[in-house]
């Protein structure tokens, strides 16, 4: 995900709020490439974190603390002999580069008053922290660069600093002709010309731009209209004031709960997909790649369980589908059965070799066409087709249970994917693979049966506007235990109708009912926590808890009841209140 110069500009707008006046209260060194500066000023503590790593290079504010070694490396040794207690005086991107520039102020040891920079420099492999002296000349970085390394722009003790080659231009300086002779005017696509060309704009930037302005970012810049340009210039323009104000509206972009996209300005190109604002962008990019790393974690961990399920969907649909096929080709069976009857009433009227017979069938007074085989009698050819009454009637029987053993190993198998998708934790994983193992889809492991279930996963805990309290089952053996163990009798119960989801339960506490509030807001839970969240609407059952039955040997999760009530609701869970536990 690109770290461009309008993330960077949005958390130097709060850096220039936080920290100028402020002391370096401590420095410590987590990670080989990482410095973490705590600062105080006017009575509050900041954490600010500078990462140069080449593959995740960030600036952010931290909420807590990082644990540290034992020894501090030489270049923490070095920064804390120098500006150690020293005052920030000033915050600046030059350019709108990918570099931040913290101006420090400080006493030497002869008691002078000294000045030194601290640069950050966020730009993938080549990102670096660089420490120099008021003379622009480098006393030290966390990464030392020598010819050896990169014959363009060598950082070495000793050597003066230059900024990175670049020859892009800043954007708060483009003009409307520069804007539509240079840029638009390459011989490349639209949205790159755009990111090639400014200086801090990554390709999401400009593939936002394009969408807002009504053009696709993917043709040349030759297909621009004059109309297309005014547009992408206004659009522009509308970023650039928004950065010059300092308006920004720091946003997460989640694909079925992946966090896909992050920006400091919205990003209404991806369309239909959840959105998630902040107020801060230290408090966005702390969740979105904690957050980004749970996903990936837990898609990896789950990787296993994943294609076992796959597997076992693929094999049970087709199993379905093939026995439901069958079950409607038992549906003729009533019509053979009246061959049957109608034949020994007016068989005496057909004659030998005769294919077939009209009669009136006296169910419905109508004429109707019988076939018959010329080589039988019409005795025969009754028989026959009571036969196949017979024959058909046996299949529809035992197709019927099939069909609804089926259809409930693949709503149980839907319910496990569904639950896969909610895992949070190992604990999550653990659970439902403890859930296959009861259910047979996969071997338990002999010997060790607790290794790696450290912690007890817990079902998520919501608070209605109007206080009640709401749990949503991640797992059938949660579901399960949230809806016979958890909840009272009286206690309200929520399901998205006829598709795999979580059990939500909502605690009445005492009360005789819920306001139509918490009503709504537990059935948007139940629609977002279900195989249903990326429709538009969702059809939630709820009633009593009372009202709930579990059938013996039933799978995990499953129940039955008879007496409800049914509403619509939003998969959309914005505005209600989680409790973390």
């Amino acid at each position: 995900m690109a770290f461009d110069g309008v993330v960077i500009s949005n958390i130097v707008k709060d850096m220039k709020m936080r920290l100028p006046g402020g002391r370096i209260y401590k420095i410590y060194q987590p990670e080989n490439d990482e410095i973490n500066l705590v600062i105080k000023n006017q009575g509050t503590t900041f954490r600010l974190m500078l990462n140069a790593s080449a593959t995740l290079p960030l600036v952010y504010f931290l909420q807590g603390n990082k644990t540290n070694p034992a020894s501090a490396p030489n270049f923490c040794m070095l920064l804390r002999k120098h500006i150690g207690n020293g005052r920030i005086i000033g915050i600046e991107q030059p350019g709108f580069e990918r570099i931040i520039m913290i101006e420090i102020e400080h006493l030497d040891e002869l008691g002078d008053l000294c000045r030194k920079k601290l640069v950050i420099e966020l730009m993938g492999k080549h990102s670096n922290i660089i420490f120099m002296d008021d003379n622009g000349r480098i006393i030290d970085s966390i990464k030392r660069i020598g010819a050896q390394i990169s014959s363009v722009r060598e950082v070495l003790p000793g050597y003066d600093y230059v900024l990175p080659p670049n020859e892009k231009e800043s954007p708060l300086d483009i003009t409307e002709d520069y804007f539509n002779s240079v840029i638009l005017n390459k011989s490349m696509s639209i949205e790159k010309a755009l990111y090639t060309s400014v200086t801090g704009f990554s390709k999401e930037i400009a593939g936002e731009l394009c969408y807002e302005a009504g053009v696709d970012g993917n043709f040349s810049t030759d297909s621009l209209a004059d109309a297309n340009k005014e547009s992408l210039w206004k659009v522009f323009v509308t970023l650039i004031d928004r950065i010059k104000n300092g308006d920004y509206q720091p946003v997460i972009i989640y694909d079925d709960g992946e966090p896909v996209a992050f920006n400091a300005v919205p990003l209404t190109m991806y369309g239909d997909l959840t959105e998630e604002y902040y107020e801060d962008i230290s408090d966005l990019l702390e969740a979105y790649y904690a957050k980004r790393d749970i996903y990936s974690r837990m898609h990896q961990k789950s990787t296993d369980l994943r294609r076992v399920l796959s597997t076992a969907i693929e094999r049970t649909s087709k199993k379905y589908d093939i026995q439901r096929k069958q079950l409607k080709d038992t549906e003729k069976r009533e019509k053979y059965k009246i061959y049957g009857e109608l034949l020994q009433t007016y068989g005496y009227e057909a004659k030998q070799g005769q294919k077939s017979i009209k009669v009136i069938n006296y169910y419905t007074d109508e004429e109707i066409t019988i076939p018959l085989d010329e080589t039988l009698t019409p005795l025969e050819n009754a028989n026959k087709y009571f036969n196949k009454y017979n024959k058909l009637k046996r299949t529809y029987e035992a197709s019927l249970t099939l069909v609804r053993e089926s259809k409930e190993s693949l709503d149980h198998l839907l319910s496990l994917q569904n639950s896969l998708e909610m895992a949070e934790s190992e604990a999550d994983l653990m659970e439902i693979k403890e859930e296959m193992v009861l259910t047979g889809l996969i071997k338990a492991k002999t010997g060790k049966k607790n290794e790696g279930r450290k912690e007890k996963s817990k079902p998520l805990h919501f608070l209605s506007s109007d206080g009640f309290h709401m749990y949503v089952g991640k797992n059938n053996l949660q579901n399960d235990h949230l809806t016979f163990k958890t909840a009272s009798p009286k206690d309200i119960w929520f399901h998205a109708k006829e598709m795999p989801g979580s059990h939500v339960i909502v605690k009445l506490d005492g009360a005789e009912d819920i306001p139509d509030a918490t009503y709504e807001e537990a059935a948007r839970l139940a629609a977002f926590y279900s195989s249903g969240k990326t429709s538009p609407k969702v059809e939630i059952d709820y009633t009593r808890r009372v009202n709930l039955k579990k059938p013996p040997q039933s799978n995990p999760g499953y129940v039955i009841y008879h007496t409800n009530y049914s509403m619509v609701a939003l998969p959309d869970i914005k505005g209600i209140q989680e409790v973390k536990e």
